[in-house]
């Protein structure tokens, strides 16, 4: 059989059917393979998708009336939807690190790109591979060990953001090799390959995408998707940035500026079309899922790294903490223990990812150092006391795009933003009354109370994640 671990474990009701109505189900019974005992679920086998540069609202589900996505739809149909996931900085290597080790970039110490992954940093693969898992990674690791020094059953992975078309890819061990075609395609195909072997344990396969980040070379037969589409603008596309900081309005992220940003329907367009490529992609790995038998049995997760901004503010790019750069999808399906179209207002974070996935996998968390918590009873749809505020942080610069080093605390109510290098400068918004985030009230002398106790409460919140800089 293609899945030796799911007969071992125990069979889906659909395999059941199938076996029974067959014969083969005595003969598997009789030679000790399958056993009748079902008190215990299978552990689960992982397929974790994540896309570079995608916001919450990029994708059909989340309401977006111009990108059709019904692949992600699937998923989320098939599971939950987490509609206030959120990074804890918006900044793709240090974002992945948070994904990885379920830890605060204060913590893991990869506060920019382009640095290194210390190994003293135990990643989620590597815990479940020591639980018995095989393991597997495809597509972009972007921090500068690669991942190819985390002792992965299978590699597929490229330097850097890599190339959209005939990108450099090294296979395990191997050199880089030139694959001819678009890097999404690639990806898919390789993790379809991934999937179709036979597995003798329980997996976990990441599909990380280099799509949709810029500069966007979307698949050639998407390149005319949405020619006679007329992008409506962000209402606070015109900020003319009265009331906001300096470290604000000298940012160096405004569309035109750039020569692969010229202006706002070109962008967003292509932007979509990239989006378009990932989302045919999933499907085509989310197929042969079921065609394998594997989807009662495997716990599909997707996920962006950090927002983007299309236009608001007149920005594109991430870094601060507005609403658009910060927030991020969550797609959540396992037949076995989510409930099909759940939707969650909780805030989760990239850092609960990983002690989720151990949670759900049987990993005691108990001696695991992370930052993070397992989301499993949100899954579930259980009562539990979850978080009401989180700390955001954002340490690349000097550095592209002149986003200057911030923190600052959101609650469900209030976003208080600290840029902390001099000249200090701040921002408060009511998210409930300026969802849009344009009226600054720092200033405002009503508002005195809350901002001092939510600097209390960062301070606390600090403390609580063993910030070393605090």
């Amino acid at each position: 059989m293609k899945n030796k671990q799911r007969v071992i474990q125990g069979l889906s009701r659909r395999d059941f059917l199938k076996v029974s109505s067959t014969g083969l189900l005595a003969s598997l019974l009789s030679s000790g393979v399958v056993s009748c005992n079902r008190s215990s679920s299978p552990r689960p086998n992982f397929v974790f998708f994540l896309t570079d540069d995608q916001r919450w609202d990029g994708m059909s589900c989340a309401g977006n009336d111009i990108l059709e996505t019904p692949n992600m739809d699937r998923i989320a149909e098939g599971g939950i939807r987490f509609e206030n996931m959120f990074v804890t900085t918006a900044l793709c290597g240090p974002s992945r690190a948070c994904f990885l080790t379920g830890n605060y970039s204060h913590n893991h110490d990869l506060r920019r790109n382009g640095m290194y992954l210390s190994l003293a940093q135990k990643t989620f693969p590597e815990l479940l591979k020591e639980a018995g898992y095989e393991t597997a990674f495809v597509g972009k690791w972007h921090n500068t060990d690669l991942g190819r020094n985390r002792d992965f059953d299978y590699y597929f992975g490229f330097k850097g953001q890599g190339r959209y078309y005939d990108p450099l890819i090294a296979e395990n061990d191997g050199p880089d090799i030139e694959y001819k075609g678009h890097i999404t395609d690639i990806l898919a195909e390789k993790a379809v390959a991934y999937l179709e072997r036979e597995h003798s344990q329980p997996f976990c396969l990441l599909v990380w995408f280099k799509a949709p980040h810029r500069s966007f070379r979307p698949a050639d037969r998407f390149k005319e998707l949405y020619m006679d589409v007329e992008i409506p603008k962000p209402a606070n596309y015109f900020d003319d940035y009265a009331g906001r900081p300096d470290a604000v309005k000298n940012a160096n992220m405004r569309i035109g500026d750039f020569e692969d940003i010229p202006d706002y329907q070109t962008f967003v367009k292509d932007y979509y079309r990239c989006l378009a490529g990932v989302d045919e992609n999933v499907g085509r790995v989310l197929d042969a899922v079921e065609r394998l038998g594997l989807e009662d049995d495997t716990m599909v997760l997707y996920a962006g790294d950090n927002g983007f901004f299309i236009g608001e503010h007149h920005f594109f790019d991430k870094r601060f903490m507005y609403e658009e750069s910060i927030r991020v999808p969550l797609l959540v399906r396992y037949p076995r223990a989510v409930k099909a179209g759940s939707l969650s207002s909780e805030m989760v974070l990239n850092v609960d990812v990983a002690p989720t996935i151990l949670d759900m996998a049987g990993v005691n968390l108990s001696d695991k150092a992370m930052d993070g918590k397992s989301f499993r009873p949100l899954l579930q749809g259980r009562n539990t006391d979850w978080r009401k505020d989180f700390l955001y942080e954002y340490y690349e610069y000097p550095g592209p795009h002149s986003g200057k080093k911030n923190r600052g605390i959101r609650t469900e109510k209030w976003k208080y933003i600290h840029f902390f290098e001099e000249p200090q400068e701040y921002e408060l918004y009511d998210l409930e009354n300026d969802p849009q985030e344009m009226h600054n009230l720092i200033n405002d002398p009503d508002c005195a109370v809350i901002i001092q106790q939510l600097r209390k409460r960062m301070v606390e919140l600090r403390k609580e994640l063993n910030d070393p800089d605090l």
